[in-house]
């Protein structure tokens, strides 16, 4: 039975976000798919709530990289550059990504699918040549290409993450820089989109969800802080196939649990 959100539900959602953000696992999948475990019901605060806890990720990629980001105006337009297909792109199917926001059936398809191109990719890095030294050195081109990548991430389950760090070895870049650069990505991609569902729901919000949001956002920060500065030394130890093997898991266990009419509840 569906039932309304909790503030310890809102809580562990803020956990799920940042844990998941910066993996390529999926942070809007592994929502989803908590939510729907939770049994909570996807009303138009909880839809909003999942986008405008990203803010607090987002600070965690400027905390722990200020200097690099925020002092290197190098980078910024490689950045520019692959974040406009998402957002022409994302304006353009908006409609459509809401549609499926929330479809359980398609975030384990593409847990799934996701999880066997990252056991590939970690197969095919060990002859990746990297041809692009450092996010500084690319070209405009190939960061837009870049881009074209993370728009994958449209669909829920994908993985922004996941999209990214392929675009970036790609064209060339090292598993190391390409994961970099999915960081540096996701400050005006995820700023982008929580900004524009503020202006759009803010007089909506009540105080008591204002509040529910502060929260949210300091827990998906602290969260966030801890998953980034680990996950980039476990890609450097253990590369991706441990991610996909997860995803591909977790994908086949929600497809089942769909395919067979099981809902499993907690909380």
């Amino acid at each position: 039975m569906l039932k309304s959100m909790s503030f310890a539900q809102a809580m562990l959602l803020a956990v799920v976000e940042g844990l998941t953000e910066y993996l390529p696992v999926s942070s809007t999948g592994h929502i989803i798919l908590t939510s729907w475990v939770m049994g909570i019901n996807q009303d138009a605060f909880v839809k909003d709530y999942t986008v405008m806890v990203q803010f607090g990720a987002i600070l965690a990629v400027l905390m722990l990289f200020w200097r690099r980001f925020l002092l290197n105006f190098k980078i910024y337009p490689q950045v520019f550059m692959a974040f406009l297909p998402a957002a022409i792109i994302g304006l353009v199917v908006k409609k459509r990504i809401d549609l499926i926001l929330g479809n359980v059936w398609v975030v384990g398809a593409m847990l799934f699918m996701g999880g066997i191109v990252l056991i590939l990719t970690d197969h095919w890095l060990r002859h990746h040549k990297v041809r692009v030294v450092s996010v500084e050195k690319l070209k405009a081109p190939s960061a837009f290409k870049i881009g074209l990548f993370q728009c994958l991430a449209f669909f829920p389950g994908m993985s922004r993450s996941a999209a990214t760090i392929w675009g970036g070895l790609s064209e060339g870049l090292s598993l190391v820089s390409a994961t970099e650069f999915s960081f540096f990505l996701a400050v005006p991609t995820l700023s982008g989109a929580t900004f524009l569902k503020v202006l759009k729901v803010y007089p909506e919000i009540r105080a008591e969800q204002w509040n529910i949001l502060l929260w949210g956002n300091l827990v998906s920060f602290a969260v966030g802080l801890l998953t980034i500065y680990y996950f980039v030394r476990a890609i450097e130890r253990f590369g991706l196939k441990y991610f996909g093997y997860y995803r591909v898991i977790l994908g086949g266990l929600v497809l089942l649990a769909l395919a067979t009419g099981q809902q499993i509840e907690f909380l």
